[in-house]
């Protein structure tokens, strides 16, 4: 094969590939539509009980010891109101009778003081604090109340309180 003839093929075919190129059918871009004046809205899901649970855990970190109190049936009361505690250090001995220690108040002034608190030790401790959903003389303590305050005395400070938004 000559040097002319090889040329002319490679031109020939770059010709070929540049007009098949050059002519390809090309689709019409489709229509985007306009922006709606419209938005969607997804619905959210109600949240978990343990979302709720997280929402009204309540925490104290004085002294060496930090307490976590989360109200267990704080909307549906039956004849106790229940609180878990959570108790958390490394140098103090937890064997405390927060039930003892404890009182139930409300901004109405109504109080009761703790039920039952299963008492145990070590430097890692979790309960129930229970109390009574009616006072000495037979009232409700949530009745009218707006604001729930525990306070719990001696417990490696002098004081802690813990206070929750009553949804009336």
């Amino acid at each position: 094969m000559t040097r002319k003839t090889l040329f002319f093929g490679l031109v020939l075919s770059a010709l070929t590939l540049g007009v098949a190129a050059c002519s390809a059918a090309q689709a019409p871009a489709a229509a985007t539509p306009a922006p709606s004046a419209q938005t969607n809205i997804e619905p959210t899901a109600p949240p978990t009980p343990s979302e709720v649970e997280q929402s009204l855990a309540r925490f104290d970190s004085q002294g060496a010891v930090e307490f976590v109190v989360t109200p267990l049936n704080l909307t549906t009361p039956n004849e106790t109101l229940d609180f878990d505690i959570s108790l958390n250090t490394h140098s103090v001995d937890l064997s405390w009778d927060l039930a003892a220690q404890s009182v139930l108040t409300t901004d109405t002034g109504l109080e009761v003081k703790g039920l039952n608190w299963p008492v145990g030790g070590g430097h890692h401790y979790e309960g129930t604090l229970t109390f009574p959903t009616k006072t000495a003389d037979g009232k409700f303590l949530l009745d009218g109340a707006k604001t729930l305050t525990l306070t719990i005395q001696d417990a490696g400070v002098a004081s802690r309180m813990f206070e929750w938004e009553l949804s009336q």
